[in-house]
């Protein structure tokens, strides 16, 4: 089970990429994150906190990050994974931003509608909120 939304933000990648980065940042345009950290430097393999504004602190991990491309943060459930993508692509100072959350294991239907109608709600305002940071 998945939820996509995107958007086209009037800023390079670089720009988008260097907010994701910050992820002690996340709540300065994210409303649906109340507090995020990270222990280390933005990489693949590095491990996190996250507390959404709905929700209790949930421990995060930074499975795949490419530079100015791409990262994945992964989130265990029970018999469930929640797996949050985020995509950059575009050239002449437009990006296409694209964020997914996946549902995968045994429990992923269950999980998909509990967890995951919550947060396709709040997708479009968190684009929202990157692109009015990015492009300030």
């Amino acid at each position: 089970m998945q939820y996509e939304e995107q958007i086209l933000i009037s800023a390079p990648a670089e720009k988008i990429f260097a907010l994701y980065a910050n992820v002690n940042s996340w709540s300065s345009w994210d409303s649906d994150v109340k507090t995020s950290s990270i222990e280390g430097a933005f990489v693949s393999g590095a491990g996190g906190m996250l507390e959404p504004s709905k929700g209790p602190k949930a421990k995060i991990t930074f499975s795949e990050v490419v530079p100015n491309r791409s990262f994945t943060v992964n989130s265990k459930l029970p018999l469930c994974v929640m797996r949050f993508e985020h995509e950059l692509s575009g050239s002449s100072g437009q990006t296409k931003v694209v964020h997914r959350v996946v549902f995968v294991g045994l429990l992923a239907p269950l999980f998909g509608r509990l967890i995951g109608s919550q947060i396709r709600k709040g997708l479009p305002n968190t684009l929202q909120g990157l692109k009015r940071v990015s492009e300030a």
